[in-house]
């Protein structure tokens, strides 16, 4: 490909600094992941966001988490159309192959993409309701969690919501996917919602008998 390059600088050394260093010092761990796979116990489903750090969060290992990242932490419903879905040959990866235990859906706080669904479903951002916008059309599986926060009159009350109905919305959905139901029901897969404060690092997770979030 013409149009590539080499690494920048910065990354180069970092990598090397990581090759002599952690590398080094945990050689027959790193092979040991090698040679015998992976195994992780838990599937994160999580924004794109530079900013959240599921790993430093959970003081996680290599191999302890299956990470899947994607703008605003959505999962769609499940639609076997023979087309490409990439969320969806995650999930089902995860539960169908790697038999995780626990599926997570981790929301946080000043989404750009949940805020980008309010503005295009408050009409705000009709460069988003162009046919050609993936983000657009990515974001069209939060529409039903915008309707039931759409009375908030203040914006950013209204987005903070939103934030939370995109964790809801994709646990909904995680269970129109047969196999997730069927795991569920078998007692070897539990779902999870949680939702990420990233200034004041604080995590809530949602408990149905709360009906909302509350401090972990």
């Amino acid at each position: 490909m013409k149009n590539t390059r080499p690494l920048p600088s910065y990354l180069v050394q970092r990598y090397r600094g990581w090759k002599a260093t952690k590398y080094q010092d945990n050689q027959a761990w790193y092979r040991h992941l090698a040679q015998e796979g992976q195994h992780p116990r838990a599937m994160v489903i999580c924004c794109c966001d530079s900013r959240v750090h599921v790993t430093a969060i959970f003081g996680a290992d290599q191999g302890e988490f299956f990470l899947h990242r994607n703008i605003a932490n959505l999962v769609p419903p499940f639609t076997p159309d023979g087309q490409q879905h990439g969320t969806s040959a995650a999930v089902e990866y995860a539960v169908t192959a790697l038999k995780v235990a626990h599926v997570i859906v981790l929301g946080h706080s000043n989404c750009g993409g949940v805020r980008g669904c309010d503005a295009m479903c408050s009409g705000d951002a009709p460069e988003l309701n162009d046919k050609t916008s993936f983000v657009g059309r990515w974001m069209d599986i939060l529409r039903p969690g915008y309707e039931r926060v759409k009375k908030i009159k203040n914006t950013d009350e209204r987005v903070a919501a939103l934030e939370k109905q995109a964790v809801l919305v994709s646990l909904e959905n995680l269970v129109t996917f047969p196999f997730v139901a069927a795991a569920i029901e078998s007692g070897h897969l539990t779902l999870h919602g949680l939702w990420h404060d990233i200034g004041e690092g604080v995590i809530e997770h949602y408990l149905h008998e709360e009906k909302g979030f509350v401090p972990v």
